[in-house]
């Protein structure tokens, strides 16, 4: 059997994270997928041939970009023969484009892959109701003009009353429970109350807003373009004014009127791209390339979709077995902010004696994670969470941070609509 290669992170950028704003944004899945991926590649020192692939994740892909990593390839001017192929895993999707990349280049088939994640959540398509749809399918069957004059008399008002395609992909069809119900229940298995929920979206917001304004997105964030000439070159999401009296008026969305669930302290619906440069040793040597980490580790986890916000806990965990770790020995972590409240009983299940005997079998509580060590410069609450981009995105921004802080090893983890978790472990290149 062939050793497994060793693989790195080379470079990646992403686009400014776009609030939705009630009208399609400036840009498609694509069109933001090229507009982070052209300084990226422009910068590198390799010529555009040097990549063997290119995959993108992407959750809702608008019909007139099916397979939408072929047409960002294609758009980027990596060539005919180029083959790319979206990943669809969810939230999980920009990390899984990631992991198949770590996975293609360990196995020694691979030598350099750009591996991203691009969503355009302002872009979800309205959907015709069954009825609707049923209808006009009886309307263009109809064989004559009087059979057609007849089905007029059955059309109803709800035909005119789309459906929200983002409010039907957001509810799980086994449980038929939305994603902020299942941080719900998260919060009353674990004591998570609102105000705790605020505290940790207030503090999202002032970390993002201070990253902004020092050098923790230098490099990361790249400037998009739109038609009409607007320069977007921030993630527009951040409120760098959040406090606890602000963020107490919102009243609960899902579980009215005591839920802890609020607009406030729940990931925004954001537009955005990532891209990573994933390759072997053979590559960074071949091209002289300085690599920002390496990724040492990955694992996927299955769970109830009620609870999926726990999916960070069942995917890292192993993670840290398998190296002999402790929570301690991990110097940063990024886990999605899905909402606060799933964050924080995320932080709380490893810290349950209870759960992590029942669930993860242990003797007493995995630990504490040190929230000085959690999402440094904030997160989804404060800068979105476009669903097919921002597993690249955590992974991007942990390497970054890693750099910029001296640190060791890092893991990047997220909660997957579903019932799934993701995690990634990197470490400083050595």
């Amino acid at each position: 059997m062939t050793e497994p290669q060793r693989v790195f992170l080379v470079d990646g950028a992403r686009t400014p994270f776009l609030k939705a704003r009630g009208t399609p944004g400036p840009f498609t899945p694509v069109d933001l997928a090229v507009q982070c991926g052209r300084p990226l590649l422009a910068r590198q020192p390799f010529a555009r041939e040097a990549l063997d692939l290119v995959i993108l994740g992407c959750v809702n892909v608008m019909a007139d970009e099916m397979n939408p990593a072929r047409v960002a390839a294609l758009r980027l001017g990596l060539g005919e023969r180029m083959v790319a192929f979206t990943m669809q895993i969810n939230c999980g999707s920009g990390m899984q484009s990631i992991d198949t990349a770590y996975r293609y280049i360990r196995s020694g088939s691979h030598d350099m892959i750009l591996a991203g994640g691009a969503e355009a959540l302002s872009h979800t398509p309205l959907i015709l109701r069954q009825s609707a749809a049923e209808w006009l399918g009886r309307l263009g069957a109809a064989r004559s003009p009087m059979d057609k004059l007849k089905l007029l008399g059955d059309v109803r008002p709800d035909f005119f009353k789309p459906v929200i395609g983002l409010e039907r992909g957001l509810t799980d069809p086994i449980t038929e429970l939305g994603m902020g119900q299942t941080a719900e229940i998260l919060a009353h298995r674990f004591g998570i109350t609102r105000e705790m929920a605020d505290e940790y979206a207030m503090q999202s917001h002032h970390r993002l807003a201070a990253a902004q304004k020092g050098d923790a997105l230098k490099g990361e964030v790249v400037p998009a373009f739109g038609p009409d000439g607007t320069v977007y070159d921030h993630d527009d999401g951040v409120r760098p004014d959040s406090d606890m009296a602000g963020l107490a008026k919102p009243k609960p969305v899902f579980e009215k009127p005591y839920g802890k669930v609020t607009a406030g302290n729940s990931s925004q619906i954001t537009d955005g791209a990532s891209w990573l440069i994933v390759a072997s040793e053979k590559a960074i040597n071949l091209h002289g390339l300085e690599p920002i980490a390496e990724i040492t580790d990955s694992e996927w986890a299955g769970l109830d979709p009620a609870v999926m916000g726990l999916g960070p806990v069942l995917s890292s965990t192993p993670i840290v077995q398998r190296h002999g770790l402790s929570i301690e020995d991990v110097d940063l972590w990024e886990l999605n902010e899905a909402f606060a409240a799933q964050v924080l009983a995320c932080v709380a299940a490893w810290d349950h004696h209870d759960f992590c005997r029942e669930v993860l079998g242990f003797d007493a509580a995995f630990g504490r994670i040190d929230r000085e060590r959690l999402n440094v410069d904030g997160g989804a609450i404060s800068l979105g969470h476009p669903v097919g981009t921002s597993g690249n995105r955590i992974v991007l921004h942990l390497a970054n941070a890693m750099n910029k802080r001296g640190a060791k090893r890092g893991i990047a983890t997220e909660c997957i609509g579903g019932g799934l978790g993701g995690a990634m472990m990197l470490e400083a290149v050595q």
